[in-house]
């Protein structure tokens, strides 16, 4: 068995490299800004399945820079996708709790209506329509506020911070479910293994951590597990202004995952406590 994997440097991808059967292309091999070149590059290694785990993530820079997020957030996963369905294997694409307009206190249901609030949103609600367009075996798995020994995320910026002020200010009126990039992997390996022999499970999917928190609160078990003293004040998103507005309400409902596919919701404590302990940061 062979899936490809779209991405070798990014959270994901990185995690996905480090499972049995995956070979990882980047940049050098399939660069996202030509669709085609990625269409190719399925049709001339023929896996038995494809994972897209690159992406255009700069949130606020997409802003300014929308023409060349949405081809790699969507026309790219098209034309990924249309090569799949072409060769009769499933695709798997990595979405975000962005596509959503982040307002209300319910978590989000796979079908319920898209509106983002950003170029971002838009480049990766691109993406979906494109790849259920393509009319192949396919599963679109949406997430949130991924986390990991890896990269730039919010957990290593507050050990960042944290080792260097005595407190800080972190919003406390966004909530969602903060992921891990290893578990975001294994959930997307698990999935496409399934869509080889049950391509009736496609459809759109979510996962992410639970129980659903704060960045504030997310912040505090940080510093505790990492043994920091650094206190956290709660501001509003309004006193911490981004180009782009950041959805308030990003829970998502995962049951739907579960029932299809047996992954439940991963504990994000536990996450953290591993990523802490590969990071060597744990008190």
């Amino acid at each position: 068995m062979t899936i490809l994997v779209f991405g070798k440097t990014g959270q994901v991808a990185r995690e996905l490299a480090a499972l049995e059967g995956t070979e990882c292309y980047g940049r050098d091999a399939a660069d996202l800004e030509t669709p085609e070149i990625c269409a190719d590059l399925i049709h001339q290694k023929r896996p038995d399945a494809v994972i897209n785990a690159a992406a255009y993530t700069a949130v606020d820079t997409a802003e300014e820079d929308e023409p060349c997020a949405t081809t790699i957030n969507g026309a790219s996963p098209g034309a990924m996708a249309r090569a799949c369905a072409d060769l009769g294997i499933p695709f798997v694409q990595i979405s975000t709790d962005y596509v959503f307009k982040g307002g209300g206190t319910a978590p989000w249901q796979p079908n319920d209506p898209t509106a983002p609030l950003g170029a971002y949103g838009r480049s990766k609600l691109a993406g979906e329509q494109a790849v259920r367009t393509a009319g192949g075996t396919h599963a679109i798995l949406r997430t949130s506020w991924v986390v990991s020994a890896h990269g730039s995320n919010f957990v290593k910026t507050m050990l960042r911070l944290g080792a260097e002020r005595d407190a800080l200010n972190i919003v406390a009126d966004q909530i969602g479910g903060p992921t891990g990039a290893a578990e975001i992997a294994a959930a997307c390996y698990a999935i496409a293994r399934q869509l080889m022999s049950d391509p009736t499970k496609s459809g759109t999917y979510h996962f992410s951590g639970a129980p659903d928190v704060s960045w504030a609160d997310f912040a505090r078990e940080i510093f505790a597990q990492a043994g920091l003293d650094c206190a956290v004040k709660d501001i509003p998103s309004s006193a911490y202004p981004t180009p782009v507005q950041r959805p308030l309400n990003s829970r998502l409902d995962c049951r739907a995952t579960r029932t299809a596919f047996g992954i439940i919701r991963p504990e994000w404590r536990e996450t953290l406590t591993h990523i802490l302990k590969d990071l060597g940061a744990r008190s």
